[in-house]
C-alpha cells in the first residue's frame, strides 16, 4: 500500500492534524487555515456444428437479408453490442470475448484489416445489408460493423487504488457523482486514458453504467480505463482520504480557481451530475471545491469538457510529457 501521504499536506500547506481538520467537510472546502504551495496557489457463440472445414465456411458465409432479424443477432446473458471501426478493434487488441461480429456489405478500408484480425481469433462474422445495421444500431453511426461482446467487467476500488499504488506516477482517480449522459462518461474514459488515470468510480444508482453508446463515445478508451462501481460515492471518497488522496471537487461556486490547488501528489478529482453537480454530502467531503473561469452568458461547462480540462491540469502540474 501507498503509505498514506496525507499526514504530510502539499508543498505550502499546512498539515491536516486534529486542529486543522473538523469533521468531513467542515471548512474544508476552501482549505480552511490550510495555505496552498506559495502566494497564488491554494493548496471500461452461435451454433458450431461440423469439422472446421464446415465451420469456417459458416463464418465467412454472406446471410441472405431475410434470414437476419433483430432476434437473429440479440444476445442474452447480458452481451454487449458495440458499434463503429475502432472500439470494435480495441476489443480484439484487449482481447474481449466477442461472441459475432456484424459487417456491412461492400465494406471496406480499415475493416478488412479487422476482419482479418477477427478471424485469426475464431470469431464468427456475419455480412448483411447496410440497412440491417441501421435498424440495430443505437447511435446510427455504426460505421459498417457491430460486435456483441461479453459484458465490460467492472473492477472493485481495491484494484483501482492498488494500481495507483504499484504505479511510478502519483495516483489520479476520477470520481463520477451521478453522470447521467451516456456521451458525457465516454468522453470522461477517453479523456482519462488520454491522461494516464488509474480509474473511474462511478455510482450503482443514478447514474449510466457502461453501455454501447458509453463505449463508443469513448473511442475504445473503455477497454483501458477500469471503472468501479460503488454503493456510496460519499464514503468511497472517505476511504481514498484514508490511503493518502487529496480530494479536489468541481462546483461553480467553488472557492479556487481550478489551477490554484496543487494536484502534484495523489488526488481523486470528482465531477458533479450535468445538472444538479455535486450533492451537499460529496461536497462536504472535498478537500477543495474549485471552479472553472466563465466569462460568457452560460454559467458552466458539458462534464466531459470540465473533466478534460481538470486532468490535464492535473498533467500541466505534475510536468507530465510523452
Amino acid at each position: 500500500m501507498r503509505k498514506n501521504t496525507r499526514d504530510k499536506a502539499p508543498r505550502g500547506r499546512k498539515g491536516p492534524g486534529a486542529a486543522d481538520r473538523r469533521g468531513p467537510g467542515a471548512g474544508r472546502t476552501g482549505g480552511g487555515d490550510r495555505k496552498g504551495p506559495g502566494a497564488e496557489r491554494k493548496g471500461p457463440m452461435a451454433d458450431r456444428r461440423g469439422p472446421a472445414a464446415d465451420r469456417d465456411r459458416e463464418r465467412e458465409r454472406v446471410v441472405r437479408p431475410e434470414r437476419i432479424e433483430r432476434d437473429q443477432v440479440s444476445f442474452e446473458g447480458g452481451n454487449e453490442q458495440v458499434e463503429g471501426r475502432h472500439p470494435v478493434m480495441e476489443a480484439l487488441r484487449a482481447g474481449r470475448e466477442i461472441n459475432k461480429i456484424l459487417v456491412a456489405e461492400g465494406a471496406q478500408g480499415s475493416i478488412t484489416e479487422l476482419l482479418g484480425k477477427a478471424r485469426s481469433k475464431n470469431i464468427i462474422i456475419q455480412t448483411v445489408p447496410r440497412t440491417k445495421l441501421d435498424q440495430i444500431s443505437e447511435g446510427r453511426n455504426h460505421q459498417g460493423i457491430i460486435a456483441y461482446i461479453a459484458a465490460k467487467e467492472y473492477v472493485e476500488l481495491d484494484v483501482i487504488v492498488q494500481a495507483a499504488n504499484n504505479s511510478p506516477r502519483p495516483g489520479l482517480i476520477v470520481v463520477l457523482d451521478e453522470i447521467e449522459d451516456p456521451h458525457n462518461l465516454g468522453s470522461i474514459l477517453r479523456t482519462a486514458d488520454g491522461v494516464g488515470a488509474h480509474g473511474v468510480i462511478i455510482p450503482k444508482r443514478r447514474a449510466v453504467p457502461l453501455t454501447a453508446t458509453v463505449a463508443k463515445a469513448s473511442a475504445g478508451a473503455i477497454e483501458h480505463v477500469p471503472v468501479a462501481r460503488v454503493a456510496n460515492i460519499s464514503q468511497t471518497i472517505e476511504q481514498l482520504k484514508k490511503d493518502g488522496y487529496w480530494v479536489v471537487g468541481t462546483d461553480v461556486d467553488g472557492e479556487n480557481m481550478y489551477h490554484q490547488v496543487e494536484m502534484t501528489g495523489p488526488t481523486v478529482l470528482v465531477i458533479g451530475n450535468e445538472g444538479k453537480g455535486l450533492g451537499e454530502v460529496v461536497k462536504k467531503r472535498c478537500d477543495y471545491l474549485v471552479r472553472l473561469p466563465m466569462v460568457g452568458q452560460v454559467q458552466s461547462l458539458n462534464a466531459g469538457v470540465a473533466t478534460g480540462i481538470l486532468l490535464y491540469e492535473v498533467l500541466r502540474q505534475r510536468g507530465e510529457k510523452k
